[in-house]
């Protein structure tokens, strides 16, 4: 046989069995990823605010089944002995799990926050992993929103969290470990018009956490900032209008948002890597933010151009 003929027969048979051993490779370490995540989280004292969300209840679920000591906060009781009761009843009886225990919890009451952080502390006497995951919105033009709204979604959406966050920091600090992790919306690093105040919230608190990670490094405290378009149970819903505006795509949560369960995973897998930040958006709104950032005239005049195409768009109709 000719070596030419040889040398092509060769790589033939060579190229499924990289294929073969490639993904063989790749299922290993993916295996791998899983059984460190579930170990890291075993015993593991986490706090979950808003644990009734679609994220907050994925977590939940991940973190039970990997044997976390869980801490689930809610505005409703009912709704959160639910939840409990139905982690406790799909719990693998092979595996080592707890009972989740219960907070009543809402951002938007102050008064509140001192007791709520007793009673956190209270539940085990400290903790490992924090997930702040509320948020209360609002989209209107930003005249037309009174300053009682506007501080209402402050305190749910900033003061709350940094005030839990701040009740809860002696206690990691002592123990000289723990990881704090920020689920915020994009728009903390993207404005986006007819969002003021909420934008102005999750800038404000995306501020508040960047600071943090520098100051408690030193106490081995991890801090992680996350952020995602909109969190959506079906990706694969599609927009129901065209437009060549890039507003739809930062503020819609049409097929431009991220699944809970995708999000879930990835909060697994930063408890792993320790990753200082996280985005999870389409590719368009990273475009954006880096447009903000190094052409801020080019990235305004399109916002700009945005709102006077729907205001135009609404006058005709």
């Amino acid at each position: 046989m000719d070596s030419s003929l040889k040398t092509g027969v060769s790589m033939v048979l060579l190229v499924p069995v990289v294929v073969v051993v490639t993904a063989g490779i790749f299922y290993i370490y993916t295996a791998i990823l899983r059984l460190l995540n579930k170990t890291s989280l075993l015993n593991k004292v986490v706090l979950i605010t808003n644990a009734l969300s679609a994220l907050g209840t994925e977590c939940a679920i991940h973190f039970h089944k990997a044997g976390a000591r869980l801490i689930l906060c809610g505005k409703n009781w009912e709704k959160l002995e639910a939840l409990a009761e139905q982690l406790t009843n799909e719990s693998d009886p092979t595996l080592q799990t707890f009972p989740p225990k219960l907070v009543e919890l809402d951002f938007s009451d102050m008064e509140s926050m001192p007791e709520v952080v007793s009673d956190v502390l209270d539940c085990y006497g400290c903790l490992d992993i924090c997930i702040f995951n509320s948020s209360l919105k609002v989209k209107a033009p930003a005249q037309t929103l009174s300053l009682e709204m506007d501080k209402l979604i402050m305190d749910a959406n900033y003061f709350g969290p940094i005030t839990l966050v701040k009740g809860v920091l002696p206690s990691m600090m002592t123990r000289r470990s723990g990881h704090i992790i920020l689920v915020n919306s994009i728009q903390g690093k993207l404005a986006v018009p007819f969002r003021a105040t909420y934008s102005a919230s999750k800038h404000a608190v995306q501020a508040f956490f960047d600071c943090l990670r520098a100051e408690v490094q030193e106490y081995g405290i991890s801090v992680t900032t996350l952020s995602h378009t909109f969190i959506t149970a079906n990706r694969l819903l599609k927009q129901s209008t065209a437009t060549k505006s890039v507003l739809p795509v930062l503020s819609r949560q049409k097929s431009h948002g991220v699944s809970p369960e995708e999000m879930a995973t990835e909060l697994l897998h930063t408890l792993s890597s320790r990753k200082k930040e996280v985005i999870m958006a389409h590719s368009v709104s990273k475009a954006a933010i880096y447009a903000r950032s190094f052409f801020p005239n080019f990235f305004f005049a399109v916002v700009a151009a945005g709102v006077n195409n729907a205001a135009a768009a609404e006058h005709v109709q």
